[in-house]
Order: C-alpha cells, then sequence, then structure tokens
C-alpha cells in the first residue's frame, strides 16, 4: 500500500511542471550545414536569464538542469544574426538552429500572454516581433524607425528628434509601453507622440514585441490602438568559468550626414552577469527628397519651393543623442532570480522643426534636455510554495524636458515661454504563476505614483522682463494608477486548441491643487478624478493541422483620462489647447470641428472621461518550411473617444486673456485664435465614437537556402460612428501601405543581397484636425501669410521695404519674386481669399532601395542600406518633417 501511495504521488508531482529538471540540448550550423563553434547559447524565460552554454566544435551544446517549464533559446555568434526559438522543457528531442548572416524575423513572444513563451503561430493575438539585427538596418538614429516593413504599424515623425508608433491606427497616448515588463507610459504622455521614446536606444535591446489590438487585460489604460514591449540585453549566466563577450557598432548615413556608434560588454559567471551598453549618435541636418520640404513656411505661406530660401539641407533638424544601459542578473539559488536595470537616454540640440520654418515660420522652437533615468529590480523565484513562480519588483522612471517656444510666426517681440516637466514615476508590480495540468494560471498586480513638476516663465524680449506663469499642466500635479488582473491559458486539446481568458480591475486618481500656483490668485484650481474600470480578453487558438493555425480575439480596452488630457495648457503639436478648468465660467461650448469654420454644438465644455474599446479580430495563419503567411481583420470600437475640437466662446471674447495668451481673433461661429498658433484654439471632449477597421497580411517564401521573398501590407479605415467622416483621433489614419522584397543568399552564408520596394496610397480621408494640423493638411489664411510676411520672413532678410524704403507699409516686397503682400496673398488663395489647407490628402508614393551585407572574417560584419533611390519627396500623416532624401546608410559591428 505504501509502495502504491508513493508511485501515486511521484506521479502527480511529476504532473506539475516546474517540479523536476531536464537538459536542453541541440546543434548549431550556418550555410550548407556547417557546424558553428563558440556560439553563445542561452535559455532565457519571460524575465530572466536562466542559462548560458557555448557550442562545440560540432556545433552541439547541452544546457543541463533546466527547471521544467516554456523558454527562450537565443543563438549569437560573431557575424551572424541572433536567433530566438521557444523551447518547452522537457525538450522531447535536440534543437536544430540555423544561423545566417541576414537580418531574420523573429517567430518568439515573450509578452503575447504574461508569463508564457510561445512561437507567434501559437498566440491568440496578433503580434510582431522585431529582431535586434533589423533594428540596426532600419532604425540607424532613432528607435521609431524600426516600426517600418511591419504589418499593422507606422511611424509617426513629429521631428527627427522625436516620434512614436501607430499600432492599427492610434499612437501616443493609446498605445502603452513597456521595458521589460515594466511600464514605460507616464501620465503625461501626449496624446499624438511618444516624446520620451526614442531615448531608448536600439544598441540596448535585443528585440521589440508588438501587440496589435486592445490588451488592457492585461497591460492596463492606454492599452487601445496596442501595447509595445521592448526587451532589453542580457548578460551571461550559468557559464563555467568567467566569460567576456563584446562589440562594437559604427555607423552613418548621407541623407543626415549622421553618424554614431554604441559599445557593448558583458562578462558573466556560474551565479552571476552584468551587460552594459554606451550609446551616441549624431543626426545633421537633413536633406528630404529632391532637397525641398512640402510643408515648409515658404511653400505653406507664400507658394514657393524650400530650396529657393535655405537649400537643399533643411535647418532646425540637427540633433544629438546619447545614452547607455547597465543590467545585472544574479541566481542566489538555482530556482532564484534577480535581475537589476538602469538606463539612461538624453537628446540636445533637438528642435520643433514643423513650428519653425517646417510650418508655422516661428523664431524659437527648442525641445531642451530631453532626459529619461529608467530603473527597475525585480526578484523571480521558481516553485514558490504552492506557485510554480513568483515575482515581485520596483521601478522607478523620471522624464525631464524643457519646451521654448516663441509663436506669432516669426514674431521677434514676441514672449519667449519656457516649460519645464518632470514626470517622476514610483511602481511596485508583482506576479503569480501556477500551472496546473492543461492550465496556466497566473495573477498580476502593480501600482504607479506619478507626480509632475511643471515650473514655467515668460521673457518678454522687448523689456527683458521675466514672469512666472502656468506650465503645460498644473505644477505638482499627482496622478495614481493600478490594477489587478487574472489571466487562464487552458489548453483544451494540448496542440490542438486553446482558450484564453483574462479579466481585470484598472482605477486611476488625478489631482491638481490651487495651493501649488506660485502665484496668487492662484493660475490654476483645484481639479480632480477618480475613475475605475473592469476589462477583459476572450481568446481562441485553433490548430487543426501543424502548419495550420486560426485564431479570434475579443477584448475591451480602457483609457483613463491623463494629466495630459485633464490639464494641457498651451502649444501643442496640434496646435494651442486649454483644459476645461481653464474656461470656467466663460461659456464656453465644444464646436462640432477643429477647423475654423467650427460652430457651436451646444455641449458645454467639461472635465474629460474615460474612453474605451471594444475590439473583434480573426486571423488566419500558416508556416511550412517554405512559407509562412498571416492574415489579420480587426474591428475596433472606440467609445467616447477623446477629441480636439474648436474652442467656441461667446462673441466679443477678442482681447479676452486665456492660458497666457490673448485672444487675437474670432470668427463669426465663435472659434477663437491666439498668437501662438495658426489654428482655432482647441479643448478636449468626449465627442463622439470612433471605429476602425483594417487588414494585415505577410508573406514570407523561402524557395531554397538562397532564394527567398515577402511582402506585406496593411489597409486600415477610420470613420466618425456618427457621421461616416474621419474621426478627429490625433496623429490622423496612416495610408494604406506596403513592402515587397527579394533576398538573395550566397551558400557560405558570407555575403546577401535584399532589393525592397515601399508603396503607399494617398490618405485623402482627413479629419478637420489633420487638415488644420500643420504637419499635414498645413491650413493658411490671408491674416496668416500676412504675419509671416511681416514678421518671420522679415527677420530672415526675405522681405524688403519697397520704394518707400519703410517696413510694414503695403509696398514691402517679397525678394525672390518682387511680389507686394497683396499679390502674395492673391497668388497662393485666389480671388476669393479663403482661407484653405495647403494639401488636402497626404500623396501616395513608391520607394525603391536597396540593401546587403558581407561579413569580414570571422567576427566582423558590414551592412548597407541605400533607400530612397529614386529621391522621392514624402511624408507620413502628422510627420512633422520629410522622409530622408536618395540616402546611403552603412553599419559596420565588430563581436569578440
Amino acid at each position: 500500500m505504501l509502495r502504491r501511495l508513493c508511485a501515486g504521488l511521484w506521479l502527480c508531482l511529476a504532473a506539475l511542471p516546474g517540479a523536476f529538471a531536464d537538459d536542453v540540448q541541440g546543434r548549431v550550423t550556418s550555410g550548407e550545414e556547417a557546424p558553428v563553434a563558440g556560439a553563445r547559447v542561452s535559455l532565457l524565460s519571460s524575465t530572466a536569464k536562466v542559462a548560458e552554454a557555448s557550442s562545440a566544435s560540432d556545433g552541439r551544446f547541452r544546457l543541463t538542469a533546466i527547471h521544467a517549464g516554456d523558454y527562450v533559446l537565443q543563438v549569437e555568434a560573431p557575424g551572424f544574426s541572433a536567433q530566438r526559438l521557444a523551447v518547452r522543457v522537457p525538450q522531447g528531442k535536440a534543437l536544430e538552429v540555423r544561423l545566417t548572416i541576414a537580418p531574420v524575423a523573429q517567430q518568439v513572444t515573450v509578452t503575447a500572454l504574461a508569463g508564457e513563451v510561445e512561437e507567434i503561430s501559437a498566440v491568440s493575438q496578433a503580434t510582431n516581433v522585431i529582431s535586434a539585427s533589423q533594428m540596426e538596418l532600419r532604425a540607424p538614429l532613432v528607435l521609431v524607425q524600426a516600426a517600418q516593413e511591419e504589418e499593422g504599424l507606422a511611424m509617426q515623425r513629429t521631428a527627427p528628434v522625436m516620434g512614436g508608433i501607430f499600432v492599427r491606427g492610434l499612437t501616443g497616448n493609446k498605445v502603452n509601453v513597456f521595458v521589460d515588463g515594466v511600464r514605460y507610459s507616464t501620465a503625461a504622455a501626449r496624446g499624438g507622440v511618444n516624446t520620451f521614446l526614442n531615448l531608448n536606444s536600439v544598441s540596448n535591446l535585443e528585440a521589440i514585441e508588438v501587440l496589435r489590438g486592445p490588451n488592457s487585460a492585461q497591460y492596463g489604460s492606454d492599452s487601445l490602438g496596442g501595447t509595445v514591449q521592448l526587451l532589453t540585453l542580457a548578460p551571461p549566466i550559468g557559464t563555467d568559468g568567467l566569460q567576456f563577450h563584446g562589440a562594437w557598432t559604427a555607423l552613418a548615413s548621407v541623407a543626415d550626414a549622421g553618424y554614431g556608434s554604441s559599445a557593448q560588454v558583458t562578462a558573466g559567471g556560474k551565479r552571476a552577469g552584468v551587460v552594459a551598453n554606451l550609446d551616441a549618435r549624431r543626426a545633421n541636418r537633413l536633406r528630404p527628397g529632391q532637397g525641398v520640404d512640402s510643408h515648409a513656411a515658404v511653400t505653406r505661406f507664400f507658394g514657393l519651393p524650400s530650396d529657393l530660401f535655405f537649400g537643399p539641407r533643411l535647418p532646425d533638424t540637427a540633433f544629438t543623442a546619447y545614452g547607455g544601459m547597465a543590467k545585472l542578473y544574479w541566481t542566489p539559488a538555482t530556482d532564484s532570480y534577480f535581475t537589476a536595470h538602469y538606463s539612461r537616454g538624453q537628446q540636445d540640440g533637438g528642435e520643433r522643426y514643423d513650428q519653425l520654418l517646417g510650418g508655422d515660420g516661428n523664431l524659437v522652437a527648442d525641445l531642451r534636455n530631453l532626459m529619461d533615468d529608467f530603473f527597475y529590480a525585480r526578484f523571480e523565484r521558481l516553485n514558490a510554495g504552492w506557485f510554480t513562480r513568483a515575482s515581485v519588483g520596483y521601478s522607478f522612471n523620471a522624464q525631464r524636458e524643457e519646451r521654448v517656444n516663441q509663436g506669432g510666426q516669426g514674431n521677434p517681440s514676441g514672449a519667449i515661454t519656457h516649460e519645464r516637466e518632470r514626470t517622476s514615476v514610483h511602481g511596485v508590480h508583482g506576479l503569480l504563476d501556477k500551472k496546473l495540468a492543461r492550465h496556466d494560471l497566473i495573477f498580476g498586480a502593480e501600482y504607479y505614483h506619478e507626480r509632475v513638476r511643471a515650473p514655467a516663465y515668460a521673457f518678454d524680449p522687448v523689456t527683458g522682463t521675466v514672469a512666472v506663469r502656468r506650465g503645460r499642466v498644473p505644477d505638482n500635479a499627482l496622478y495614481r494608477s493600478g490594477g489587478a488582473y487574472l489571466q487562464d491559458v487552458w489548453q483544451a486539446i494540448p496542440q490542438k486548441l486553446q482558450f484564453v481568458g483574462a479579466v481585470r480591475y484598472s482605477a486611476a486618481s488625478y489631482r491638481a491643487r490651487a495651493a501649488d500656483s506660485p502665484l496668487a490668485p492662484p493660475l490654476w484650481p483645484n481639479d480632480a478624478l477618480r475613475t475605475s474600470d473592469v476589462t477583459f480578453r476572450a481568446a481562441v487558438l485553433a490548430t487543426p493541422a501543424p502548419w495550420l493555425s486560426l485564431y479570434g480575439n475579443f477584448s475591451r480596452g480602457f483609457r483613463a483620462p491623463h494629466i495630459t488630457d485633464l490639464g494641457t495648457l498651451g502649444l501643442t503639436g496640434s496646435g494651442f489647447e486649454v483644459a476645461a478648468p481653464e474656461v470656467a465660467g466663460l461659456g464656453a461650448t465644444i464646436g462640432d470641428s477643429a477647423a475654423a469654420t467650427a460652430l457651436s454644438t451646444g455641449r458645454p465644455v467639461v472635465q474629460v472621461e474615460p474612453e474605451t474599446s471594444m475590439s473583434y479580430e480573426g486571423g488566419v495563419r500558416i508556416s511550412t518550411r517554405w512559407l509562412n503567411s498571416s492574415t489579420a481583420v480587426f474591428v475596433n470600437q472606440i467609445d467616447d473617444n477623446i477629441t480636439k475640437q474648436a474652442l467656441i466662446l461667446p462673441a466679443g471674447a477678442v482681447g479676452t486673456a486665456i492660458g497666457g495668451e490673448t485672444i487675437t481673433a474670432q470668427t463669426p461661429g465663435g472659434a477663437v485664435f491666439v498668437a501662438a498658433a495658426t489654428n482655432p484654439v482647441l479643448v478636449r471632449a468626449n465627442f463622439d465614437d470612433a471605429r476602425i477597421w483594417g487588414v494585415e497580411h505577410r508573406t514570407e517564401v523561402t524557395l531554397n537556402a538562397r532564394w527567398s521573398f515577402g511582402g506585406l501590407a496593411t489597409y486600415l479605415h477610420a470613420a466618425d460612428e456618427r457621421t461616416g467622416s474621419p474621426p478627429n483621433i490625433e496623429g490622423g489614419t496612416p495610408a494604406p501601405d506596403g513592402y515587397f522584397h527579394v533576398r538573395y543568399s550566397d551558400a557560405k552564408s558570407r555575403w546577401w543581397v535584399e532589393p525592397y520596394l515601399h508603396a503607399a496610397a494617398r490618405q485623402d480621408r482627413l479629419s478637420t484636425l489633420d487638415l488644420e494640423d500643420r504637419r499635414t493638411g498645413a491650413m493658411r489664411s490671408a491674416a496668416q501669410i500676412a504675419n509671416f510676411f511681416r514678421r518671420g520672413a522679415t527677420v530672415r532678410g526675405w522681405t524688403g521695404p519697397g520704394p518707400d524704403l519703410a517696413f510694414g507699409t503695403p509696398d514691402d516686397v517679397l525678394l525672390a519674386t518682387g511680389e507686394t503682400l497683396a499679390e502674395v496673398q492673391l497668388r497662393v488663395l485666389g480671388p476669393g481669399l479663403l482661407a484653405a489647407p495647403l494639401y488636402a490628402a497626404v500623396p501616395g508614393y513608391v520607394t525603391f532601395n536597396l540593401r546587403g551585407g558581407v561579413r569580414l572574417g570571422e567576427r566582423q560584419s558590414l551592412m548597407l542600406d541605400f533607400s530612397n533611390i529614386g529621391d522621392r519627396t514624402y511624408r507620413g500623416i502628422s510627420w512633422g518633417v520629410d522622409a530622408p532624401g536618395r540616402s546611403l546608410t552603412v553599419l559596420y559591428r565588430v563581436s569578440f
């Protein structure tokens, strides 16, 4: 009887993953099955590195005594692109890993299911995984460039120095960002750009994973479009004896006369490992296609090409970026892991080109001291009592900036405002994982405490006086958020049918106090908000054959209003904004559009509330030795969409002070203007419900070991549910676009070459917010033309006094053409002098490109990318600068 009880207990324990250990073994090859000796073979859980070994002379490797579970096997060798594979322990069979010099598309995700490691084909949500080698080629200077050549994603580029990633047509604070599973997004995030995303150096990262579609059930507020996960480098650990590795990379690009370098060093042994990375990059003045900027102020207001005034390279587009990362792994026991990470990023010399000669013609629009300090520490324990895994962590994130602006379209007498911001975030987060026979249960929770210090002042260049003023958001504003979630992954039929269910409770609170104002009467009133919501996700994955998988996904997203939504006042990417408390008591109402022609809806301006979404998604994936293909179709319904609408005030508002600015003009419909911006004053409101639907497709075909080809395409359609018109979602909707490539690699994996094409359709579905935006539609009126003619153009020496030798009179002339102001206005706007956008659509384009690489010995490689060969002028929606023209990027790497 005792023997039977012991045997039964042993069988029960054996059914619990994590109770026993096994070896992971395999072989590393390259080219025509040639073994690769000395390759670094690392095993990683979803949050920590577990073990490491080197391949022998025959390419074979073995990692011993690995706890049962799901892992990422990462294989690296000098001169080759790293490979990542999903591995389940016990392993069952030896692994075959083939390395190539060409950048590889990774097929493993560690973030699609919290705490899980899966092949992309085995998850029930559309996911992009961008490898380090792909990032190196696509993103020579800034991180957001890595979003290129991905289905469902697009790059947003407000200025050369900063941008964001569109995920299914949404960007900014509708897409949240994490670093190694720790929240990087803050409550001070803007709506149409991610100001600090580019402070994360590409050289710090092993991969980027993007979960497309709402995922608030796992990752909380702001995941209306999706979630961006940045996965940083891991140091060696679990090796016999001390191991040192390193790499040095240098790059140069022609279009922006840019250059940069990064250096990595790793060291590790049996119980501990460290990695350190330093990175510095310089972008100089950008040369766009044909050397002409399509949205330049001189084009917008004078109808003349930019190179007539300042040559083929764009002023105010240079910047310097530098930073680095350090990371420590320590295993106090074989089933315990401690990770500490610190990264620092900084950008100097950046400017908002779209507010300068790239759009508005202002004289000052600086982005000074963009800095970020990000730290986290995490402890993880396997077999933690009843649980298979437990982890707990702490994080600190400090994001700093100073924006310096002088509006008025180049008015040298206008006040120069200085707005400093520092957002400090303390976070705690934990996770418990329990693996049962066919279920994987995860319970997670986190809490974030955020405070924004935002002192501001204005300098009067005429009198030399300095006056304290209100910043973009109230100084000392407090924001707290958190949540708890439960997730179950049920293998109903192992390898055939999987169900995923997740539910989350999220809560947030905001507080701004009039007592924190530096002046009396207070610069802002008391304001507060508390909100909460329950979100969920339900998904199914069916695998009727090993090469075919089908999935469906139904999820609810949630975005609590941020400090930016609740308290923004001042100049933003879309124009001059005010928050609801600023216009209390003025009889303010919401306009029916963001245009100067807006009329009152009769709805009073009130503080915004949360926006939510319901998403429906279905997809199919095919994966064979020669074909990898995926297609996804989705509908994302956004309710109570927080939009930017024109502010409507009662007649007679001219001369009234609002947000530190004086109202200079008012339309018959009640829309008002200030000197700081060219479009109407905007206010945020829960204005409408919007629907975004789309189709995403990717196909990769491998003909043989040498030849392959593939392509991808994305189509999006966004509409206001009530009117069918394009909704006023900040950033706009990217145009349908696609890529196609053909690749040839030599048999010995020494070199490769790849011509590729990028095509985008014309985007004529522009909202009223897009048409007014200087980055997209670039509205111009007779008054705006006059302002730039008499201010910015005069200061820069482009206008003359005319026969009377006195400036500011009707006979002043534009020196390039000899025209008077009246003649310029007539030529640009026509006889009626009616205001109109420079562009009513974003033009389509096709670019042809060529790239390739070669191994230089065993430890060196060289990659080249000859892009935009036809020197095409183009830009994406809400870009503040045109794309680079014809360019060559050279990347050299040496490893040891």
